[in-house]
């Protein structure tokens, strides 16, 4: 079985400036460089063949480059306890028209359609029981920006599970073109 998810690998000027921010929350596992993207949508587990049906089918979207920039930082949480701190992108328009183009050519690859509401960010730390410092952090970075970098494609990734975290495994990049 392949865990897999499409995404954009921001530029290593971005990477840089995100990693420059982590610090100062307790319990925090940062995302290293390797880990640092922009997901477009989450695929989840399937077998081999689905995985190369993805994969070809992935070649056959079609978009203009855009640019997006950092915008603000924010948290994920669930039952009152925050689970993921991240920096947003905006503007979303051409980021959502890409998801909207990749989620149909899953759907006529045979996945099911995107179920979640789709907000672009980057993922800057995953929390387990302790968060302790995350109201200041949010604070501080709250008017987080960057100046626009340009998109000019995506790829469809592999992650594994590991102790250390996950890891992953770039399958194949796509370029944008119209």
């Amino acid at each position: 079985m392949h865990r897999l998810f499409v995404a954009i690998r921001p530029p290593a000027t971005i990477r840089s400036a995100l990693i420059g921010l982590m610090e100062g929350i307790r319990g925090a596992r940062w995302q290293d460089d390797e880990q640092l993207h922009l997901t477009l949508r989450f695929i989840g587990e399937v077998d081999g063949r689905t995985a190369e049906d993805v994969a070809a089918a992935l070649g056959g979207v079609r978009q203009p480059p855009f640019a997006v920039a950092l915008d603000g930082v924010g948290q994920f949480g669930s039952r009152g306890r925050p689970n993921a701190l991240w920096a947003g992108v905006r503007p979303h328009d051409s980021l959502a028209h890409l998801h909207r183009k990749v989620d149909q050519t899953l759907v006529r690859a045979g996945l099911d359609p995107e179920g979640r509401a789709y907000l672009p960010h980057i993922t800057l730390a995953r929390f387990g029981r302790e968060s302790g410092g995350l109201d200041a952090f949010l604070a501080r970075h709250a008017g987080l920006s960057s100046a626009p970098f340009e998109v000019t494609g995506f790829a469809l990734y592999e992650s594994r599970l590991g102790h250390a975290g996950a890891t992953y495994t770039m399958v194949e990049r796509y370029d944008l073109r119209d």
